[in-house]
């Protein structure tokens, strides 16, 4: 996947038990003086002591990092390389539920083309949604540590350049030259990072002027936005002479919603301007390198993407707060529920059904530019999910089945660094040494795994992958060895 990331902000982790402690005798109820009970009756149903850490955050964040890590179990390319799958069942009873699973898991595990979302589109912003959760937790922690303000700003700004960096780094690891592209995930939280930190600890109302003022302005940007003609028939020769495609790659929209069109929209000329100014190693083509991204992602994102971590922010000082922690869920379901309804009424595009004569994009719901109508729609369920988590976990206090979740939670950046690095390593070692063993055992372990004839072997090479590298995450968990930025 081209643009996922970990959130670096958690707190130190809590131990979570794999067998259950035994239980203290309770105190003598006469011994404890009234006004206690009282107090304690009053606490009941509350948060507990918001020292406390939540793992909720890391089974979610966890949860996120393994579905990137997985590069959707190789299912959407097997089905598209191997179509054959879907006629397995044919004539039989069988026959249209297998076609309607594949069908379903290959669009939900795969990016849509602009319009729309499947599960696969809600990794980036759940990622980013858990960074501006774990701020408020991070800041407290660091103010119980003894730090002063300046010291806490200091590490926000390093951890913001780093980001950046590291984010072009990993985007480099092809190519001859350093690929100074800011698209990808890492990067767009970096460069939005200081602007979130801003907000850690501000009321909710200046959180919410906060993403209307800048999921507004950026709506303004692109809607103002009108490509000169010689720079639009530049794109547009250019998509069709080198890149060989058609029309439909930039005319998804037309009428109010045309400005929000792949490659031709406002952030899209913005890069055509900025990222020449940088070494690039593609081919030139009528006096510049850089043209277009091929997926249509843009550097600008980052500003949207921000509302994305405000509404993360929002959550997680919620969490921290004395609130009952039914009120917590409640808030949470809410504040999802308003953001599906703000999205649907803002672009029909997102309806679960189509009605006829019933079509507007007033703000388009377009993952790949972040469009403000995108950052609502995701935050929605992200608040959604983070309820789910937060109520089975820590409020109903189910903790064991979380724990493979809370192993890559609590080491998200090793996570994704080794699964944007060694997964071919890690393949093409598997294959080596299961090939010696089953040459010195007669098994064919190797031979059916990676076997070309098998349609479903992708599958299973890519979900053997992902168990290493969860089985690297175990192993440092262990260790209490936690790689933080």
């Amino acid at each position: 996947m081209s643009q996922n990331t970990p959130n670096s902000d958690a707190p130190q982790p809590e131990t979570i038990p794999l067998q259950k402690e035994p239980e203290t005798p309770p105190p003598d109820p006469q011994a404890v003086p009234p006004a206690t009970v009282a107090a304690k009756k009053q606490e009941q149903g509350k948060q507990p002591p918001v020292s406390q850490r939540l793992t909720s955050l890391d089974a979610y964040r966890g949860f996120v990092m393994l579905a990137m890590a997985s590069g959707g179990l190789y299912i959407a390319n097997a089905l598209r390389n191997s179509p054959e799958i879907l006629e397995q069942y044919n004539g039989t009873q069988w026959e249209s539920s297998w076609k309607y699973l594949w069908q379903t898991l290959s669009y939900q595990l795969s990016h849509v083309e602009w319009t729309g979302a499947g599960f696969w589109d809600l990794i980036q912003p759940s990622f980013m949604f858990m960074v501006g959760v774990s701020m408020p937790f991070s800041v407290r922690k660091r103010k119980q540590k003894g730090d002063s303000t300046l010291r806490i700003w200091g590490h926000a700004i390093f951890r913001a350049v780093l980001l950046v960096a590291l984010g072009v780094f990993l985007s480099s690891r092809s190519g001859p030259h350093t690929n100074f592209t800011f698209a990808n995930v890492l990067c767009q939280i970096g460069l939005g990072y200081l602007v979130v930190f801003f907000y850690v600890n501000r009321s909710f109302v200046t959180h919410l002027i906060g993403v209307v003022t800048i999921l507004g302005g950026y709506w303004f940007f692109f809607y103002q936005y009108m490509p000169a003609e010689a720079e639009l028939t530049a794109v547009k020769k250019y998509l069709t002479e080198v890149k060989h495609k058609d029309e439909a790659e930039w005319s998804q929209f037309s009428g109010f919603g045309e400005p929000w069109n792949k490659h031709t929209n406002a952030a899209a000329a913005v890069d055509r301007q900025f990222l020449n100014q940088f070494p690039r190693y593609e081919e030139p083509y009528e006096g510049q390198k850089f043209w277009v991204n091929g997926g249509g992602y843009q550097t600008l994102n980052f500003i949207p993407s921000i509302a994305t971590m405000l509404f993360g922010l929002m959550a997680g000082q919620l969490l921290m707060s004395n609130r009952l922690e039914k009120m917590k869920v409640k808030w949470l379901l809410q504040a999802g529920l308003i953001c599906f309804v703000i999205s649907m009424l803002l672009d029909t595009s997102i309806w679960p059904v189509n009605i006829e004569q019933w079509e507007w994009h007033l703000v388009p719901i377009v993952k790949r530019i972040w469009s403000p109508g995108w950052a609502i729609f995701s935050a929605g369920w992200a608040f959604w999910f983070l309820a789910v988590f937060y109520w089975i976990i820590d409020v109903k206090g189910y903790k064991k089945w979380a724990f493979p979740f809370v192993v890559v939670g609590m080491n998200s950046i090793a996570m994704y660094c080794m699964a944007q690095l060694i997964r071919p390593w890690v393949q093409k070692s598997l294959q080596m040494h299961l090939t010696t063993v089953d040459e010195m055992t007669g098994w064919s372990v190797a031979g059916s795994l990676f076997s070309s004839d098998c349609p479903y072997a992708p599958i299973a090479v890519s979900a053997t992958v992902l168990f290493v590298l969860w089985l690297i995450c175990l192993w440092m968990y262990l260790q209490k060895i936690f790689i933080k930025i």
